[in-house]
């Protein structure tokens, strides 16, 4: 073959190879933690994988950039007495949120998880142990992790747990995102969130808003945890805000409809 020949099949390996690229996004998806990098105010931000990465996965950490929509999630590893005031500030503005839950809550809180269920929010699964799923190989303790929550929620609401997955602490894999797929799960991460989490360092009104308000955007997932007090706090004012920015509030299952 002449070198010219080479020349120009390589060209076109090349060219292919791009246009895969800039459609996809590529198609492997790293192993870490969920990242995300604002580079402009109001605007979405780009997470360390990409929507399309994420999509053949069912997993997602932004909405329709076009709609402003706010999917609002919370997690919770424990309960602290924030809870009912979240719940009571989300009834009023009639706010459907999603709860990520792991099994110590549920085992120790079961009439707030029948109240998140009765009052039309989901509950979502955070695992049983909250481990860092992205070290676990072995697919049946991978399998585990998820269907001993399911089973605690069975237990507890007389229902079937809705299949929408959160990592513990954001970290995933690839392997993990594929195990979740094939059991059904829809994999939800975020594209706004703030430090809350730490009771003995809670961000004053000033510093969530600081933080809430300038970031968010179109299609915003929006994590919170309910064991803030901040958040119990604010979380009223802060509904009337967005409300007052033109946002209106989706469910998850519309953000994968």
């Amino acid at each position: 073959m002449r070198k010219r020949d080479l020349v120009i099949i390589w060209a076109a390996v090349l060219t292919a190879i791009a246009v895969a690229v800039a459609i996809f996004g590529g198609r492997s998806v790293p192993t870490g933690a969920w990242g995300l990098s604002f580079r402009t105010e109001g605007a979405p931000p780009v997470g360390n994988a990409g929507t399309a990465q994420l999509q053949q996965y069912n997993a997602v950490y932004l909405g329709d950039p076009a709609a402003k929509v706010i999917y609002l999630t919370f997690d919770a590893g424990y309960e602290n007495g924030s809870t009912e005031k979240i719940l009571d500030t989300l009834k009023k503005h009639q706010v459907s949120a999603a709860f990520f839950l792991v099994g110590n809550y549920m085992e120790q809180n079961a009439d707030l998880v029948k109240r998140m269920a009765q009052e039309g929010h989901i509950v979502g699964n955070h695992t049983m142990h909250h481990p860092d799923m992205s070290k676990i190989a072995d697919p049946a303790a991978f399998r585990k992790e998820l269907t001993e929550l399911e089973d605690l929620y069975r237990k507890i609401t007389g229902e079937e747990m809705q299949k929408y997955y959160r990592p513990p602490q954001g970290t995933y894999s690839e392997e993990n995102l594929k195990l979740a797929k094939e059991m059904g799960y829809k994999t939800v991460f975020w594209s706004l969130a703030y430090v809350d989490w730490n009771n003995d360092s809670q961000p004053t009104k000033e510093q969530a808003f600081s933080k809430l308000l300038p970031r968010i955007h179109n299609g915003a997932v929006v994590l919170l945890h309910s064991t803030s007090a901040t958040n119990a706090e604010i979380l009223d004012e802060l509904l009337t805000k967005w409300k007052d920015m033109g946002y209106t509030f989706g469910s998850l299952e519309d953000l994968f409809s």
